[in-house]
């Protein structure tokens, strides 16, 4: 279960007001101006999203070490770390904001883009772009924490970057098809955000009480 939770947060990052109005500036940086080729685009692509996932994979590894030796203090991390998630929930939901997630805007050169050069973009971008999405990545990097191994960290994040990499790159190949679909979710940001903040603080609260570990221990 805590896999599918990170998973819908990674569709819910794609959703968002910080990513989804930039996607057809990312999709012209991997078609690299002029006719879009579809071939080409999805080869930068998949670079890019190859990119962004080792980041944070290796994110999801460090969170899961730390949390193995913060293990003896379960309930103490089990409070802070839903605390921490619950914070996350409130600012996405707009009852405060925290600077820290406020966007990053870069310049970046797009000649002649490859897999290889996708997949540094990508890597840069994950460093880059974690302020603008820090509510659901920081969520997922403490649900990883939670699990106290470093390759169930590493799982519960590839898990997130499925939910972010698989839509992006069905963009990438139907964004012309998109389009009315795209309109619609920005004209329904509110709600989108208001669901996105709900579903935060609910596994901030499951967190912060334990339920959530015994929820996920009762499913195994």
């Amino acid at each position: 279960m805590q896999y599918i939770i990170a998973f819908l947060e990674g569709i819910i990052t794609f959703l968002s007001p910080c990513l989804l109005p930039m996607l057809p500036i990312y999709i012209s940086y991997f078609a690299g101006g002029g006719d879009r080729s579809t071939g080409k685009t999805l080869k930068c692509a998949l670079g890019f999203v190859a990119g962004f996932s080792a980041a944070f994979v290796t994110f999801g590894a460090l969170a899961g070490t730390i949390g193995s030796f913060l293990q003896k203090y379960q309930t103490a991390f089990n409070l802070v770390s839903g605390l921490i998630v619950i914070v996350f929930g409130l600012s996405f939901l707009g009852v405060f904001r925290l600077t820290l997630f406020q966007g990053m805007r870069h310049t970046v050169s797009t000649d002649n883009m490859g897999f290889f050069s996708a997949f540094l973009f990508g890597i840069i971008f994950s460093v880059g772009w974690t302020p603008c999405v820090g509510a659901f990545l920081g969520s997922a990097l403490v649900l990883a924490s939670q699990q106290a191994h470093a390759v169930e960290g590493m799982l519960m994040l590839l898990a997130y970057s499925l939910g972010l990499g698989i839509p992006f790159l069905l963009s990438a190949v139907l964004i012309d098809y998109l389009k009315h679909a795209f309109d619609w979710i920005k004209k329904n940001y509110k709600i989108i955000n208001t669901a996105s903040g709900c579903l935060l603080v609910l596994v901030g609260i499951l967190m912060a009480t334990g339920t959530l570990g015994r929820l996920l221990s009762l499913l195994a």
